[in-house]
């Protein structure tokens, strides 16, 4: 049974008129897209990860209309939210663990979060028409609409997920002023694709990792790489090397779907693909990729932890998807988040992302407050 759900009604024509949609095709590929132009992770994207069935997942999408134009717009998922999701493994994480091993509710509130779980970043969107003082208008009209949502949907935890450093810059403070807390996430890492060959790369590196790579690509000898638009029947071994490496992660949200791979493939046909890497033809590891003229974005590397490891499959990736970037004149590869060691040693930059939070209650947003330096996934020392 759905329940009421808040609504903003105009005063004249030109206000600001804020709604609630439970699927983005109610919204329009046009019309969404007009508000995040330059995202790679666009509309065709946020219905593949809409359809895909992701356990413990509700969608939802708010917008603001002025004058029958979509002004601004973001994604919202709901779910219940364990607060110890991001501790490190630990006594405390442990202890946690085993209280909820009696208690299953134990630290787990229902959250609602404006962003996506399955994006690289939490991006507001604006039509390109919106000049810029007007921005934040819009951004508070949409913050107080999703505030009554959360509430009509009996969600105690309000969280804005993964905002990058410029739009923390533009907001922090009125989100501030609203309650909302901060603490550390996950940095996103890239890598300007400014050089004409992988040589020219490998010449930028420091003498010792130049020396490391060039030993390490020896193993494309003995592997082969396949570039495919679609998983065929090897979909059930991409599926076993995606939980594979999962379960090695310390960091685990939303378990994506088969359908969630089938989905980003054939949603965003032509700016999506997965590479194959196979070793006496058996499959040790996949990557997914989507891209536009202008970024790829690594969104999953998947592997078979003990036997692919020998053959430097992560690091064949990564030269893979520079080569590709070079060929089809992609100024920059964008290997996501965690795992920064390497990442930086290769030369990624890494550029900050902020989450926000707010409980509805005060006096646990207090404590949230106090105990949120626990909670923070900032590993990579931004």
């Amino acid at each position: 049974m759905l329940k009421p759900l808040p609504k903003s009604f105009p005063t004249t024509d030109r206000d600001p008129v804020a709604e609630v949609h439970f699927s983005i095709r109610a919204i329009g590929h046009d019309a969404w897209n007009a508000c995040f132009r330059g995202q790679v992770e666009d509309y065709d994207c946020l219905l593949a990860i809409e359809e895909a069935d992701i356990s413990g997942f509700e969608w939802r999408y708010i917008t603001i209309v002025e004058d029958g134009r979509v002004s601004a717009a973001m994604p919202v998922f709901l779910c219940p939210y364990a607060l110890d999701t991001t501790l490190e493994d630990g006594r405390l994480r442990k202890a946690v663990r085993r209280i909820r091993q009696r208690f299953p509710g134990f630290l787990t509130l229902r959250l609602a979060c404006l962003g996506s779980p399955c994006t690289e970043t939490g991006a507001v969107g604006f039509h390109p028409d919106v000049p810029p003082e007007r921005r934040a208008v819009l951004f508070a009209e949409l913050l107080s609409f999703f505030e009554e949502l959360a509430a009509t949907e009996e969600c105690s935890l309000m969280g804005i997920k993964d905002i990058p450093a410029p739009v923390t810059a533009e907001f922090g403070d009125l989100l501030s002023d609203r309650g909302y807390a901060s603490i550390g996430g996950l940095p996103t890492a890239w890598l300007d694709v400014d050089f004409k060959t992988v040589d020219d790369y490998l010449a930028r590196l420091s003498s010792g990792t130049r020396k490391d790579m060039r030993r390490k690509l020896k193993s494309f000898e003995q592997v082969r790489v396949e570039m495919r638009t679609d998983f065929g029947d090897f979909l059930p071994e991409v599926m076993a090397l995606y939980h594979d490496t999962r379960n090695r992660s310390e960091w685990q949200f939303e378990e994506l779907t088969p359908d969630y791979f089938e989905g980003i493939l054939a949603h965003m046909r032509g700016r999506s693909f997965c590479v194959f890497y196979f070793v006496e033809d058996r499959l040790l590891a996949a990557n997914l990729i989507v891209h536009d003229e202008h970024v790829a974005i690594d969104k999953f590397f998947c592997m078979d932890g003990e036997e692919g490891r020998p053959y430097n499959l992560y690091f064949l990736s990564w030269f893979t998807n520079l080569r590709y970037c070079l060929e089809h004149g992609i100024g920059r590869y964008q290997s996501g988040q965690a795992y920064y060691e390497n990442k930086v040693r290769l030369g990624s930059q890494l550029t900050a992302n902020t989450m926000f939070f707010r409980h509805r209650n005060p006096v646990l947003q207090k404590i949230l407050r106090l105990v949120s330096p626990l909670l923070s996934t900032d590993e990579a020392g931004q």
